[in-house]
Parts: C-alpha cells; structure tokens; sequence
C-alpha cells in the first residue's frame, strides 16, 4: 500500500524504478535490522535466574536469538539467585529479572519486540 508519485507508477525515493540511497537507509531503519558498529562496546544484560527455571532458560534464548538477529553484541551475565542468600532474599521467586544496561527490564517473560527497542536504544 503504497503512494505513487506521478502517473508512471513510481513510488516515493524510486527513480526510474531504483530506490534511492537515502530510501535504502530508511528501509533498512524500518525493517527494524541494525548493523553493528565495530567500536560499539557490547551491551551489558544481567539475567538473574535459578536452576530448573523453564521461564528462565526462555528468557536467555530470546535475548540471545534477538541480539543475533540485530547484531547487536552483548555482554550476558546470568547470576544464579539461590548462590547468595542476599540476592535470594532481594529477589525470591521474582525470576528471570531482566536488567539491560543496569536497567530493570523484564520480570518473568521477555517481551521480544521489546527487547528490540531496548537493544537499539543501548546500542
């Protein structure tokens, strides 16, 4: 669905039926893929999870599968809760506990769209 430009059926940034640079750019932005900077440092993910944790084992599947797709690098630290009673304490039952760049994310699920945008925006 989209808006033709004149009569011969072009479409916006086509020109004699190419798309333009610019247009290659925005496509690319809006087809949600991102390529990967080399100078880009990896994107810090704490999961905090526990052993036999179904929801947790997901929860890593998903931001490892979404991270490839992006190619966004991460840096993924999963901290085992029952390790420290402290942190069993802080988080009890409260797991996977997603936090991206220091910053609480997910709790029990991961949300992949998401966890698209929060990927890009720490990227």
């Amino acid at each position: 669905m989209s808006e033709t430009d004149g009569a011969d059926g072009t479409t916006a940034g086509e020109v004699d039926g190419a798309t333009t640079d610019t247009d290659s750019a925005a496509a690319d932005a809006d087809d949600g893929t991102h390529k990967e900077s080399a100078d880009a440092p990896p994107v810090p993910i704490t999961v905090y999870t526990r052993e036999d944790c179904s929801l947790c084992v997901a929860a890593r599947e998903t931001i490892e599968e979404t991270a490839a797709d992006l190619g966004v690098a991460i840096d993924l630290d999963m901290v085992d809760v029952d390790e420290d009673p402290e942190t069993a304490a802080e988080y009890g039952e409260r797991v996977p506990y997603v936090l991206i760049d220091g910053h609480p994310s997910f709790k029990y699920e991961v949300d992949e769209r998401q966890l698209r945008l929060k990927l890009l925006a720490a990227s």
